[in-house]
């Protein structure tokens, strides 16, 4: 904030500028109307209060926008991690709102209403008190004007800043809405939806319209009140003035002003309230920065990881809970120790991959207890705290010691090959490794096929593989992390008979090495665990 402030108070300097401008011009008319030739000395105040005018208006810009840059740089690497590290961050039409118009938002409340705000603060009792050393009776006139003038702007201040909660909120639902619709496009195409959803995304697009309506409705209410108190003061300045230099006010003149004493008051009169016009111009900006860092912070933190273990001895959850606005998972218990393997079962919905989104630190549980057993049982990972957060098929952060790694259901697949793919569990496996990965899930045939082999092109939908080689895919690279927890989300869906009963016999042999919790409808898989839990 320190650059914004000092934008502010390069706005005070410019009120000496306009001082020495306003100073110049009445010494001028002054010895105009007495017909003198215009003094050199008001000609180079003239000069000096421009020169000072502009240079204000090209730095406060510079100053402020570098100051707002400092400070949401930060905010905004902060916010992408907490939206990346959270398992409760919310959709990816929301966290795009949040990341970019959000954060462009308070870069715009940093850059014009913070300098405006800090002049705002002093720059008119600045003015009152240049004004006052040529009129105190002008200087009171602008002053008896304030009162009312600050009465009417905090009133539409409160309703603007409803207003802007209200638009930045239908702008996200926009977004969401957007992003979710374009994300299943084929689907909605497929089932001929196209005309439904049209008219969900306009009612929509009306909502932020009308919102936006009712912000600049607000906006145009402050904007009135600033211009009327300012031509108010202004002009009763003015009134003033002329009546005393005429000697027509209709009561005793508390003071004798001369042509130059009371030119340089109707000059200097603007500037008193141009500070808070700079100010108002702003406030929607404030209205919507605050809004805007209000969602912000919603966003919940990271929470810290928990450390493992450094020799895996099982994992327990004793009660652990999911709560969904509407809806709650649990309480559910498991318990495995390092090798062996849990189905977890249930109906579609039941909560089977928010129960392992949770064992893998993707989902923070609203009650219940969750550790990591050492060979000593110490607890390591208590209640309300999650593991380190596991990415899919076990790809983790450098100095990340979690002994999870998880077969997702939809496996993320970046662009690029499938060798690519595969190292972002074990980035220094070699081919061979690659290769034996790919062959131990049944992949190997299709690779023969293709002839491309590990240069195989993959785009981020997976596109030519089917929805259980991208499974296979996902728990390829699970096996390659060589961690002693796998999770593996519905392993053998999309898979015909003879290639689950494959998956089936790989994920036995697994459990005999390492500690496998399953989600799954596979009877056929449910019976090969040591333990199921239904949920």
């Amino acid at each position: 904030m320190a650059l914004q402030k000092q934008a502010g108070l390069a706005w005070i300097i410019d009120l000496g500028g306009a001082a020495l401008f306003a100073w110049g011009i009445a010494d001028g008319v002054a010895a105009a109307a007495a017909g003198h030739a215009v003094p050199s000395a008001a000609l180079a105040a003239m000069l000096g209060g421009g020169l000072v005018r502009a240079a204000t208006a090209w730095g406060v810009p510079v100053l402020a926008v570098r100051g707002a840059q400092a400070t949401t740089a930060p905010l905004r690497r902060s916010l992408v991690e907490r939206l990346l590290g959270s398992g409760a961050a919310p959709s990816s039409g929301q966290s795009a709102v949040l990341a970019i118009d959000h954060v462009a938002t308070i870069e715009g409340y940093d850059t014009r209403f913070v300098p405006a705000r800090v002049a705002a603060a002093a720059a008119p009792l600045v003015a009152v008190a240049i004004i006052a050393c040529a009129s105190l009776v002008a200087a009171g006139i602008l002053l008896g004007t304030l009162i009312p003038f600050v009465f009417g702007m905090i009133l539409a201040g409160t309703a603007a800043k409803r207003a802007s909660e209200r638009q930045l909120e239908a702008l996200g639902d926009l977004s969401d809405l957007f992003v979710d619709r374009v994300r299943t496009l084929p689907i909605l195409r497929h089932f001929g939806a196209e005309d439904r959803i049209a008219r969900q995304v306009d009612v929509a697009t009306r909502e932020v319209a009308a919102r936006t309506v009712a912000v600049l409705r607000v906006a145009f209410l402050s904007s009135a009140v600033l211009e009327f108190f300012s031509a108010l003061a202004v002009a009763l300045v003015a009134v003033y003035c002329g009546f005393s230099l005429l000697g027509l006010l209709p009561f005793p003149d508390p003071e004798t002003l001369t042509l130059r004493e009371a030119f340089f008051a109707l000059a200097m009169a603007p500037e008193f309230y141009l500070p808070m016009r700079r100010l108002a111009a702003a406030y929607h900006d404030k209205q919507l920065g605050e809004a805007a860092r209000t969602a912000i912070a919603a966003v919940p933190e990271v929470v810290a990881p928990a450390a493992a273990p450094e020799v895996f001895a099982g994992v327990e959850a004793k009660n652990l809970v999911i709560a969904w606005p509407g809806r709650t998972i649990g309480p559910v218990s498991v318990s495995l120790g390092t090798t062996g393997m849990v189905a977890l079962t249930g109906p579609t919905g039941s909560g089977k991959t928010s129960l392992l989104a949770a064992i893998a630190g993707q989902i923070v549980p609203s009650a219940g207890s969750l550790r990591f057993r050492s060979p000593e049982e110490a607890p390591e990972c208590l209640s309300h705290q999650s593991p380190s957060r596991v990415r899919e098929g076990g790809i983790r952060a450098s100095g990340d010691t979690n002994p999870i790694a998880w077969a997702a259901q939809h496996p993320l697949i970046l662009p690029g090959t499938l060798r690519d793919n595969l190292a972002l569990a074990a980035p220094h496996a070699s081919d061979a490794d690659l290769l034996a990965a790919i062959d131990r899930v049944g992949l190997g045939p299709m690779l023969a096929r293709r002839g491309a082999g590990l240069d195989l092109p993959l785009d981020h939908r997976g596109s030519g593989l089917s929805g259980g080689e991208r499974r296979r895919l996902g728990l390829a690279r699970a096996l390659l992390a060589d961690r002693p927890l796998l999770l593996a989300d519905e392993p053998t869906a999309d898979l015909d008979a003879e290639s689950a009963a494959a998956i089936t016999a790989l994920l036995r042999d697994v459990a005999k090495e390492r500690a496998v919790i399953v989600a799954t409808h596979d009877p056929r898989l449910i019976a090969t665990a040591d333990a199921e839990v239904t949920l």
